[in-house]
């Protein structure tokens, strides 16, 4: 890969937080991982208290990375074919046509995931995984790229439903977005009284096209053996890891490596350094793992798991590009 492309890229991504930043305060690191996974062709679940402007930066990416958008309000009546889409009667040509469902977008924003039935949740499945939907036997290609960004509240559990360990898993990286510094928090403000409006404008920085080269230029991005293996040592240490039931399967470790070629790439360069891995190594395992009963009544926090994993696991020499 050239050194051309990846400045090209991480100026791109500079752009794109940029932009975000204008209506997004206070959210530099989450925002730069959901814009590297999304790199990477990943999904990316948001999970934290309401009113943090999760949905406000979902929308806002879309905007910038010149995306159609679809928000689906999740309730506990929705059903699998509001999300997908079904057949309805064309009283025209006496035919059943399908409609296609909101999930038919550039990225769809899944909002308050948790809130929705674990057969509509399961439905995203299939989308999330091979970009198809399959209704009445019929299979149904999605527009690429297609990405999926959810918010899940973790406090509320009256009227909830906790996604499976199927679905988290097709989430490339959970994030918490956490509460805004004071500063921060009095910038939102004034500039919500600045604008005078609710409404808030992202201009794009690149389209659908760009993107989709992005992601393959992404793709060529040179991952050391070491480097490997040192994701792989990461996974599996979690399966051994104490308070672990079911630590994070080889996806988990495939994930460390797909992001991490994006990370380098927003930095602007051609290979994978260790530190790439072991800043993404919390948002992309702790989702993963399943916590005995002992340590789940206990309060045990899986990302402090993969805190200590991280801490007692060797790393590699440090890697250079391959010329």
């Amino acid at each position: 890969m050239s050194t051309q492309e990846t400045t090209q890229i991480a100026d791109v991504g500079r752009r794109v937080i940029e932009s975000v930043r204008g209506a997004v305060v206070g959210m530099d690191e989450p925002l730069t991982i959901a814009l590297a996974a999304i790199l990477a062709g990943g999904h990316v679940l948001f999970e934290d208290v309401p009113g943090l402007g999760k949905t406000l930066a979902a929308r806002s990416l879309a905007s910038a990375l010149g995306l159609d958008f679809r928000r689906l309000q999740c309730t506990p009546d929705m059903l699998p074919g509001d999300v997908t889409g079904s057949y309805v009667y064309a009283p025209a040509s006496g035919d059943f046509v399908f409609r296609p469902g909101p999930i038919f977008t550039g990225l769809l924003l899944a909002d308050e995931v948790n809130r929705t039935t674990p057969k509509t949740q399961s439905a995203m499945l299939e989308a999330m995984a091979e970009r198809q939907v399959t209704v009445e036997g019929n299979r149904f290609p999605l527009p690429q790229p297609f990405h999926v960004i959810a918010t899940s509240n973790p406090i509320e559990y009256e009227g909830t439903y906790a996604l499976p360990e199927a679905q988290l898993d097709r989430f490339m990286v959970r994030l918490a977005v956490g509460y805004p510094a004071p500063e921060d928090e009095a910038r939102i403000i004034l500039d919500r009284v600045l604008r005078q409006s609710p409404d808030v404008s992202v201009e794009p920085v690149v389209d659908a096209e760009g993107l989709l080269a992005i992601q393959a230029a992404v793709e060529r991005i040179h991952v050391d053996a070491d480097v490997a293996r040192y994701c792989v040592d990461l996974a599996r240490a979690t399966r051994d890891a104490t308070n672990v039931a079911v630590g994070a399967s080889p996806r988990g470790s495939q994930s460390l490596v797909l992001l991490g070629r994006a990370l380098a790439a927003l930095d602007g360069r051609d290979y994978v350094r260790p530190d790439d891995i072991k800043r993404i190594a919390e948002a992309v395992l702790a989702h993963r793992l399943t916590l005995t009963p002992q340590a789940w009544a206990q309060g045990v926090d899986p990302r402090s798991v993969v805190a200590t994993v991280v801490s007692t696991t060797p790393v590699p020499p440090t890697v250079a590009a391959v010329r």
